[in-house]
């Protein structure tokens, strides 16, 4: 009999939760040789969510629930859960219902043929036009300079094995790019396609903005190319060059052809466009140096402010405060 572990991000899904904890539940009995938990990750919701998990708990004892003391995002929202994940095998899933939770049901049958990472990999998608064309253009720019191995078209909703998900949660990085992370690693994974389906109106609107999509761009070409800075340093090098060209062009006609450059308009041109590329560049260090500077000041990639599990609320403290894992039988370089 092996335990599975669930974990689910909830931001603002207070709608969502009931049918999803349904669908577990259906899937559990389908699944009857296994014990399973649930653990929801309320990353900073401002809604119903932490009431509606808390009241799940109530009438679900295989609920378990971590409660974030501030938004900190959907990466660290499945790495806290990740590191209370206690499970033999741990599937990762959104709370919009927007994937299939019956899928699970066949990673763990590619999970107990000895696969130890197992992608859901959309194969179609019922999301608006827009943010279709911005994902798949996010992956095939990710695929092309980063990591090769990347879906198509992505993924987010995948199960590990217990070895993979304690070397993630053993990586320190406060702006790991989840998904990069597992492909990364090199485990050949098992892809399951399936077709994600539309939000359903009765679920309320995604909190997924575009300022946190543009985030989430640029974390992960940060973290996985060097891409953005050989980009600026070709930029670079182009203008000089170009430049160069346009002052030995000036100073010949000045010299031999007797022509009085007076240029006002051209030069602003240059100017400006050198300025721009150079202001382009020192924002692409700072994008890196940004990050050096966050990794090197240790602070933790979530706070929890409670967790409730077994019907029973406990305050976290210590090391759990700052996402500690609880298996005590762990080395301390897990424990994060």
């Amino acid at each position: 009999m092996s335990l599975i572990s669930i974990v689910v991000p909830v931001y603002h899904n207070a709608t969502s939760l009931p049918d999803l904890l349904n669908q577990f539940q259906a899937l559990a009995h389908r699944n009857r040789a296994d014990q399973f938990e649930f653990v929801f990750v309320d990353d900073g919701s401002r809604d119903d969510s932490f009431a509606v998990l808390e009241a799940l708990a109530q009438t679900e004892s295989r609920v378990r629930i971590i409660k974030l003391s501030r938004n900190f995002g959907s990466n660290a929202a499945v790495l806290a859960g990740l590191s209370h994940a206690t499970g033999d095998a741990v599937a990762a899933i959104a709370a919009d219902l927007q994937d299939p939770p019956e899928l699970i049901h066949e990673m763990l049958a590619k999970w107990r043929e000895g696969n130890k990472v197992i992608l859901a990999v959309r194969e179609e998608r019922d999301d608006p036009s827009l943010t279709s064309f911005m994902a798949d253009t996010f992956y095939m720019l990710f695929r092309r300079f980063a990591i090769k191995t990347m879906p198509r078209r992505g993924f987010d909703f995948f199960l590990i094995d217990r070895q993979v998900c304690r070397l993630i949660t053993g990586i320190q990085e406060n702006n790991a790019y989840l998904m990069g992370l597992i492909l990364w690693m090199g485990f050949d994974p098992a892809v399951l396609p399936y077709h994600r389906r539309a939000r359903a109106p009765r679920y309320g609107r995604s909190m997924w903005t575009f300022a946190k999509k543009l985030k989430y761009f640029v974390d992960s070409f940060v973290a996985f190319s060097y891409l953005p800075i050989r980009v600026a340093s070709i930029l670079g090098f182009i203008l000089s060059f170009l430049g160069i060209i346009y002052a030995v062009i000036i100073l010949i006609n000045r010299l031999f052809s007797g022509i009085d450059v007076e240029g006002w308009s051209s030069m602003m041109v240059v100017l400006l466009i050198v300025s721009g590329a150079q202001m382009v560049m020192m924002g692409v260090l700072g994008e890196y140096l940004w990050r050096n500077l966050d990794e090197t000041r240790k602070r933790p990639r979530f706070i929890i402010d409670r967790i409730v599990e077994s019907q029973s609320e406990h305050n976290v403290e210590g090391e759990a405060a700052i996402g500690a894992d609880p298996r005590e039988s762990e080395p301390d370089s897990l424990r994060r």
